[in-house]
């Protein structure tokens, strides 16, 4: 996990910080787990994110579903969820 996404007090994992994702097998789980990563790593919460989905930072698998993101965030301006994302394909 890159240290610039951890809060520095932040433990791994905030049982506190809850994410919302569908079941394993759903088709759209890899979606949702390249959202919820992103967006806790906008909170300071990548390591809680991580628990829940599975998946560490930066993971490949996810690679598709987080450029998606990407051009989304690029369309709506949100350039802190550009910085992200740009930061999670290592662009």
């Amino acid at each position: 996990m890159s240290r610039a996404f951890v809060g520095e007090h932040e433990s791994w994992g905030d049982p506190a910080y809850r994410i919302s994702l569908p079941p394993r097998d759903d088709p759209g789980f890899d979606a949702a787990a390249a959202e919820a990563i992103l967006e806790a790593a906008r909170a300071g919460q990548t390591g809680s994110a991580e628990m829940a989905t599975g998946y560490y930072w930066g993971e490949p698998r996810l690679f598709g579903e987080v450029r998606a993101i990407l051009e989304k965030a690029r369309a709506a301006n949100d350039e802190r969820l550009v910085e992200l994302c740009e930061r999670y394909l290592q662009v």
